[in-house]
């Protein structure tokens, strides 16, 4: 490469000269978990220069910073967030909306500081790196296949938790924004379905890490795709029915299971440990009760739901946050499943653990319900038989019906359900009434 890339050289003056700025703009970012607590300092876990600060153009440099909050929990560490700093003296006008601010003082005083994934030729530089792999300080590349030079970039906007760059209409590089130690299940999954010969999933072509985690991972951009919630949205608007999609949804999603299982280890929970998992639901739904008093009439009759969950079931990887946000339908109506990170507000370790696989399965039932209830007048029978339709083809390529253990899907969904309760009741009011029919109907079926 002929810009070179280093272990930047002044790493503990670096971080006091940001902070200022970081204090105020890391609070904004959408991919910033710690949102309502305040910020009281930072830790520099690493820092490379991956084009010089000191040169006559832009310069970017690799963070991995720790976010110190009041409230975390005795023991734990503070939330790492990985940044991709751009450095220039003069920012041009087509990258004003990307500046963090101008620095004061240090090493850098006078430069602009910017989100360098919306700097071209900064988020080029990136992809150039994971086609050389090898190692630049911290940062380890790796590549699967050889990539071609030259891809165009461009940053999507519509991302909460994580951040992505396409390149070229070929590939998409997802940045993990808050890391852990540990392989993130995005890479750890889809490189397992890739190894036993799944195709429902996109393969990573290329990764990047530091230490133990995993910091992005590039992967085939399905461009001629379209998600299942705006599929669902669009026949909901044109008066279709979605069971023929719904159905082969359940097999691409049953597929997915099968491979998982060959790929990776399963093991059947004992009866104690199937409690254990009934007795956490518990706990949730008395923590949301307590958040949203709507929930408290029904909490007797949920706590029953729990309880019958209580026989022995059997456990795998799965994907962890299913929906229909994440399914993917291309040009030849075949359904691709992506995002296997989990739910990012969970530990790693939680993520990543075996899990039964009507979880995954109750999570697409609950997006069947919310995508009816999103249009009017609601159709809660449209949301029915797409319902029945997902577990039918799921049971056509598993060999056995999530159905067939009515207890834990009803609770895994009534999980779903509570946890849906306290996120609209914070987030979005108007939604409430979307869960809280779930509720009812589960509390009394």
């Amino acid at each position: 490469m002929p810009e070179t890339a280093s272990t930047t050289r002044a790493p503990d003056a670096l971080l006091p000269s940001l902070a200022p700025l970081l204090h105020e703009w890391l609070p904004r970012q959408r991919w910033f978990a710690g949102k309502g607590r305040r910020v009281t300092g930072f830790t520099l876990d690493a820092a490379t220069e991956l084009l010089p600060l000191d040169g006559a153009g832009p310069g970017l440099v690799h963070l991995l910073v720790r976010v110190e909050q009041p409230g975390r929990p005795a023991g734990t560490p503070a939330d790492c967030y990985q940044l991709l700093l751009g450095v220039r003296t003069q920012l041009p006008p087509r990258l004003a909306p990307a500046l963090i601010g101008r620095i004061r003082q240090g090493p850098l005083a006078g430069r602009a500081v910017y989100e360098g994934l919306r700097d071209p030729r900064l988020a080029g530089l990136l992809y150039e790196r994971l086609r050389t792999p090898g190692r630049t300080g911290p940062l380890r590349f790796h590549a699967t296949t050889a990539l071609p030079p030259a891809l165009a970039p461009r940053m999507l906007d519509a991302e909460q938790s994580n951040s992505s760059l396409v390149y070229g209409d070929s590939f998409i590089l997802k940045i993990f924004r808050r890391v852990s130690p540990g392989a993130n299940p995005d890479l750890e999954l889809p490189l397992a379905l890739s190894r036993a010969g799944c195709a429902r999933v996109p393969a990573p072509v290329a990764w990047y890490e530091s230490g133990a985690s995993t910091l992005g991972v590039l992967q085939p951009y399905l461009r001629d795709s379209r998600d299942g919630w705006r599929l669902a949205l669009d026949a909901l608007a044109d008066g279709r029915e979605f069971t023929t999609e719904a159905r082969a949804l359940g097999r691409a999603t049953a597929e997915v299971h099968l491979a998982l299982a060959q790929a990776l280890p399963t093991r059947r929970l004992a009866r104690s440990e199937t409690e254990q998992l009934a007795a956490a639901m518990d706990r949730r739904l008395h923590a949301a009760a307590q958040a949203v008093p709507a929930l408290l009439p029904h909490v007797p009759a949920l706590r029953a739901v729990f309880a019958a969950a209580s026989g022995g079931a059997a456990v795998q990887r799965i994907h962890g946050d299913l929906h229909l946000g994440q399914t993917l339908r291309g040009s030849d109506g075949g359904w691709a499943v992506i995002d296997f990170e989990g739910e990012p507000a969970k530990p790693l370790d939680e993520r990543r653990s075996p899990q039964p696989t009507v979880r995954d399965v109750a999570g697409m039932l609950r997006s069947f319900d919310y995508a009816a209830r999103t249009h009017r007048p609601w159709n809660a029978e449209w949301a029915s038989r797409c319902r029945a339709a997902y577990c039918t083809g799921y049971a056509e390529v598993a060999g056995t019906d999530p159905r067939e253990d009515p207890a834990l899907l009803r609770a895994y969904e009534t999980d779903k359900a509570v946890y849906e309760v306290v996120y609209e009741a914070r987030h979005r009011p108007d939604w409430l009434p979307v869960p809280m029919s779930a509720i009812e109907r589960l509390a009394t079926r």
